[in-house]
């Protein structure tokens, strides 16, 4: 493959697949290859399934040499998140509880609809245990790193897909977001990630607490790439009864219409968060950007109050859920860290998990009121850079609601749609991400917004430097 595809994004391969300058097979060898380079240090693949994307891709390449591709996915390399059902392949979501033997007799629906459409798969990507926070390390899989410095984490819960993507490893990485984890990776490691109206991509098996705050995604190297992935996953499918029903919207119709006469509220310490001075000058270049093009930007106060003191009840009985009926030998193998905040929620009663649900009526009703006056809200997507690895998760040190969060987890509890897009790198070298929030149902006006200001920066979404720092530390590993 030439330098040009090393990091490439869909609508590129989709194009040169249609020209015949590439074929299914060239990107999944380079896929593939690049996996063996990169994965000793970044560990970001629980599965990788060479055989499997061979196949995949030979059957693609005969597909385009025909001219009948089944889609805009069809030859494309990806990789899914290890907390996905996906037949005949384990899903052990980080845990050793999880049994090794399944049953894993089924796809969900966003994995049918991709191999359907003749998607490459490469494989399953880390995640934490049962993807519980924003950093990616398990008892199971052990620390996946960031590709801009490996010393550092490529965040959570869509860690590997996140890093894998960043390193140049396929062209686009599907992910699932409970509390951020689709965008917290993808700030931490320089890349777009979208979280869509909750119930926009039918989810199965769906049936646990965050199931109702939980949406799978796209992370991808341009928003164009994330708007032809939603084509596919929102497709409907009968096996999630909470999904929204299909709109029919091509989600690249619109792109490039911009943000001139947008109402857009700009909330840096929303819910009383405390951002680094770094992000918060990155973020503030940022909105100006957005001003350049003629949106109409104000900045608004706290807007909500702080997290913690209506959710921490709640987000605890979630995670109490995956305790109840397990062993006492298996709880010996869970980390520590979650199995004591699930020991916790099982002291939850059902008054006060109620009462999170009734905070959650509030929290929607708060951000309604703010869409009311204003088309869409900016914030950063984190309050700091990455944490080392070292960093333990939820401490005094790197407390999830003061520095994991704050920003992401209400637009899961909300329901509306929210994007990362990077808007710049700190000092160290270190990826810094801008929010995007819609009112629910416009992923459309996010994608938009989002397009907006990719076109407007200087530099693209990828760094320059993303590839230096993934050789030159691999050089040194």
């Amino acid at each position: 493959m030439t330098d040009a595809f090393e990091y490439p994004s869909v609508t590129e391969l989709i194009q040169a697949f249609r020209q015949g300058r590439l074929s299914p097979e060239d990107a999944a060898e380079a896929a593939l290859a690049r996996i063996k380079t990169t994965e000793p240090t970044l560990n970001a693949f629980q599965l990788v399934d060479e055989a499997g994307a061979r196949e995949a891709a030979v059957a693609s390449a005969k597909r385009w040499a025909e001219g009948r591709p089944l889609g805009p996915m069809d030859g494309i390399p990806l990789s899914i998140k290890d907390i996905v059902a996906m037949k005949n392949w384990p899903t052990l979501s980080g845990s050793k509880t999880v049994d090794t033997n399944g049953p894993f007799d089924e796809d969900a629906p966003a994995v049918a609809r991709l191999r359907e459409g003749g998607a490459v798969i490469l494989g399953k990507t880390t995640t934490p245990e049962f993807g519980w926070k924003g950093m990616t390390d398990s008892p199971l899989a052990g620390i996946t790193r960031n590709p801009w410095n490996p010393a550092h984490t490529s965040g959570g819960s869509s860690g590997g897909a996140a890093a894998s993507l960043a390193a140049g490893i396929g062209a686009i990485a599907y992910g699932t977001d409970g509390g951020g984890s689709i965008r917290i990776p993808s700030n931490y490691c320089g890349v777009y990630g979208i979280k869509p109206t909750y119930g926009r991509v039918p989810h199965a098996p769906n049936d646990r607490p965050f199931s109702t705050i939980s949406s799978g995604g796209p992370i991808a190297r341009t928003v164009t790439d994330a708007a032809l992935f939603l084509n596919v996953i929102t497709q409907p499918d009968d096996r999630d009864w909470r999904a929204l029903p299909p709109d029919g919207r091509d989600y690249r119709i619109g792109l490039d219409d911009g943000v001139r006469g947008l109402r857009i509220a700009y909330a840096p310490a929303l819910g009383g968060a405390e951002v680094a001075a770094e992000i918060l000058a990155a973020t503030d270049q940022a909105v100006s950007v957005f001003q350049d093009m003629g949106a109409v930007v104000e900045q608004t106060g706290e807007v909500i109050a702080p997290l913690k003191p209506r959710f921490e009840t709640y987000w605890i009985a979630g995670f109490a859920t995956r305790l109840r009926g397990m062993s006492e030998e298996k709880r010996a193998l869970l980390e520590p860290d979650f199995r004591t905040l699930a020991e916790a929620g099982l002291d939850v009663d059902v008054e006060e998990y109620l009462r999170g649900e009734a905070e959650r009526i509030v929290l929607g009703l708060e951000f309604a009121a703010l869409h009311r006056d204003y088309d869409l809200l900016l914030t950063p997507t984190q309050p700091t850079l990455p944490p080392t690895v070292e960093t333990r998760y939820h401490s005094p040190e790197f407390d999830r609601w003061r520095h994991a969060v704050p920003f992401t987890v209400p637009f899961n509890l909300t329901g509306q749609p929210a994007a990362t897009i990077p808007c710049g790198v700190s000092n160290s070298g270190l990826p810094i991400g801008l929010q995007i929030v819609g009112p629910r149902f416009a992923d459309h006006l996010v994608l938009r917004a989002s397009r907006a200001y990719e076109a407007a920066r200087a530099t693209p979404l990828a760094e320059p430097t993303l590839r230096a720092s993934v050789d030159g530390f691999m050089a040194e590993a």
